[in-house]
């Protein structure tokens, strides 16, 4: 700024200079005549132009000075300007900057504000949720001290949950001379003298105490079930079938079962074989609806020792294996040979009975089942693996053992609801070689050749059921079922060796024995009949009453009647028993009142 008001100056002095020196050079052409000029006039006379230069020079300077002066003014005047305007550009970034930050205070305080609100709409809701959840905990707690439904040790749980009290009576019309358990393979004949005449009981044996005791891990639960009734009799006690002594031991077994659906169980329990409800689970066993202890006739079970695995392999289909307390049951028929052992007697040392038979088990019992939940209905197939072997005693030398005699049964059987499950249907059965055990009468396992070696016996068991609960308080069922054992026997000689031999002596059937003086028991079979059971069936209907069911218990009635039909295999033919056949009918009635723990 200052070298162009410098330089503007310059020319304004050189203008001034340039027009001077111009009008000093200009002459008029004709010489003017000189005026007189008086000395006063002299002194008058205009300044010359050295003094007028000088004069203007001192002008120009002050008017530069001026200039510049008010150059230097203006220049503060435009650094005062810049300076405002910088400091108005600063301010008015700052202003921006300012209302940037507030409307992104602004965005973040709505954004906030929102949050807020939502979060307090959560916490409104959370509140409510946790003072219902606190209400329902301070009520599960007040339940659980008040009413508990569990009782809680060092982290397990104990529930007694199955134990009851029962007051039950049994009247049969043929008697057995039995408490409410019923012995099928005793129904007496028609004209013994047990079935001449009737028998009642009252009981309180079948009341039960169990306790399930229960432990979990991260990864899996641990289980130990314990249950007893007062059904055994200590004489009686054996492995046959429900391995009970006294105190009767039904079940008492450990198990663990993982998260991935891997479950191992051991100790006393109801076989694999017996129906489940719910996958293989031990404690789901579908058991006849029956006051009578000893079920029906037809029920596949045994309740003794086993191991066992399971797997559910998804949700719908379930595999198994079980290892199983062996015992070879009744080796039967007629004309068997005397020269060999498959028993031996209890010894009081080993804590079995002395007045029972023990078999020489080769190896346990072997079991495989499958079973699947469709979608309808709970469905199974098992098959089951046995060995038999006996001691043999030649009429010279040394005794030797008889190789293993293979038993095997395939069974199966479906259980499903209808009608809105207000009616459930159920079929089972076994059918094999050597597994009788296996059926509720337990008939026979076995019987001998000629050679004394065993010969297992087909045998078939078979149930029907149908239930029906019209209300949640009232449960009728029916059940018809039967075992059968076929015939087995061999020639040797004019003699039939074996089960059901068709030469076995008939002629007393129908006939009830004489009396005599020295009579001290009556019998389930006349005398000169004593051919092979064949078969026991029976039709069973009853039903079930719930008077009362809540936290302080259960409170039922039930009545069940039962008609029972044992029959032999017919043998020889006489002119009293034309038909060479036997049977026996027995109708009987059960009550029973429970109380069962909640």
């Amino acid at each position: 700024m200052n070298f162009r008001l410098t330089t503007a100056a310059a020319a304004i002095v050189a203008a001034s200079l340039v027009a001077t020196y111009a009008n000093a050079g200009e002459t008029d052409p004709t010489p003017a005549k000189k005026p007189t000029v008086s000395k006063k006039s002299k002194a008058s006379a205009a300044p010359s132009v050295e003094e007028q230069i000088k004069a203007l020079r001192q002008e120009l300077e002050s008017q530069i000075n001026s200039l510049k002066g008010s150059l230097a003014d203006k220049d503060t005047q435009l650094k005062q300007a810049q300076q405002s305007a910088a400091d108005a550009q600063a301010a008015a970034a700052k202003a921006q900057d300012a209302a940037t930050a507030q409307q992104k205070a602004v965005t973040e305080n709505a954004a906030a504000v929102s949050t807020l609100q939502s979060t307090v709409t959560d916490m409104k809701g959370a509140n409510a949720s946790a003072v219902a959840s606190i209400t329902d905990e301070a009520s599960a707690i007040k339940k659980t001290i008040a009413s508990p439904d569990v009782i809680h040790y060092k982290g397990i749980t104990l529930s007694p949950a199955g134990s009851f009290v029962a007051a039950e009576t049994s009247w049969r019309s043929a008697a057995v001379s039995s408490d409410v358990n019923t012995p099928f393979t005793s129904i007496p004949l028609a004209h013994s003298e047990n079935g001449q005449i009737s028998e009642f009981y009252g009981s309180a044996r079948q009341s039960r105490i169990a306790l399930r005791a229960t432990g979990k891990l991260d990864n899996v639960t641990m289980t130990g079930y314990y249950e007893v009734d007062w059904l055994g009799a200590g004489v009686t006690s054996n492995n046959n079938q429900s391995n009970s002594y006294v105190m009767r031991q039904r079940q008492i077994w450990l198990g663990a079962k993982f998260n991935n659906g891997w479950d191992f169980t051991a100790g006393q329990g109801w076989s694999l074989a017996a129906e489940t409800s719910q996958g293989l689970n031990r404690t789901t066993e579908v058991l006849p609806g029956t006051i009578d202890a000893a079920y029906t006739p037809g029920f596949v079970w045994t309740r003794q020792w086993g191991a066992r695995v399971t797997k559910n392999i998804g949700k719908k289909v379930f595999a198994g294996m079980s290892l199983e307390n062996p015992e070879t049951l009744n080796v039967a028929g007629q004309n068997l040979p005397t020269n060999e052992s498959v028993y031996a007697t209890g010894t009081t040392g080993g804590l079995y009975n002395s007045g029972n038979n023990y078999s020489y088990n080769l190896a346990p019992d072997m079991i495989v089942k499958i079973a699947a939940e469709p979608g309808w209905g709970h469905w199974e197939a098992f098959g089951i693996g046995r060995l038999f072997r006996d001691r043999i005693y030649p009429t010279t030398g040394s005794g030797y053992n008889s190789n293993p005699e293979v038993g095997a049964g395939i069974g199966g059987g479906f259980r499903g609801p209808l009608f809105q499950k207000k009616v459930t249907v159920s079929l089972k059965g076994l059918y094999g070689q050597g597994v009788g055990r296996y059926g509720d009468s337990t008939i026979a396992d076995v019987t001998l050749r000629p050679n004394s070696t065993l010969l297992p016996l087909h045998g078939f068991s078979s149930l029907a059921t149908i239930e029906v609960n019209p209300t949640p308080k009232l449960n009728i069922y029916t059940n018809y079922g039967g075992d059968y054992i076929g015939r087995a026997w061999r020639q040797s000689g004019s003699s039939e060796v074996g089960y059901g031999t068709k030469s076995v002596v008939m002629s007393g059937c129908n006939t009830e024995n004489a009396a005599t003086s020295t009579a001290t028991s009556i019998s389930v079979a006349p005398t000169n009949c004593s051919a092979n059971t064949k078969d026991v069936q029976a039709f069973v209907a009853g039903y079930w009453y719930t008077f009362h069911n809540s936290s302080k218990g259960r409170f039922r009635q039930g009545i069940q009647y039962s008609l029972v039909r044992r029959d032999l295999w017919s043998g020889a033919t006489s002119t009293t028993n034309p038909g060479g056949s036997a049977n026996g009918y027995d109708h009987m009635l059960f009550t029973s009142f429970r109380y069962y723990l909640p």
